[in-house]
């Protein structure tokens, strides 16, 4: 293996991985929401962060929706 290298030379690319790196985002949660995901996190052993990251990533997956309709009073 060489001491030193010649990069100079060297052509630069886009990062192919770019395009999944996750991006940084604020959101509000409920207390009770952040303190189920931090127990079920616990218990599986990874952050709860991720663990969120993979119940929207299977919601993406598995195109769930959520049926939000406000119940009326006649």
């Amino acid at each position: 293996m060489k001491t030193e290298y010649d990069l100079s030379k060297m052509k630069s690319r886009k990062n192919p991985y770019a395009v999944k790196l996750k991006k940084s985002v604020t959101m509000r949660l409920s207390e009770d929401v952040i303190g189920y995901f931090k127990q079920m996190a616990d218990e599986k052993g990874v952050p709860y962060q991720s663990l969120i990251n993979l119940y929207l990533r299977d919601c993406v997956a598995n195109h769930r929706k959520i049926d939000i309709s406000w119940q009326t009073t006649p």
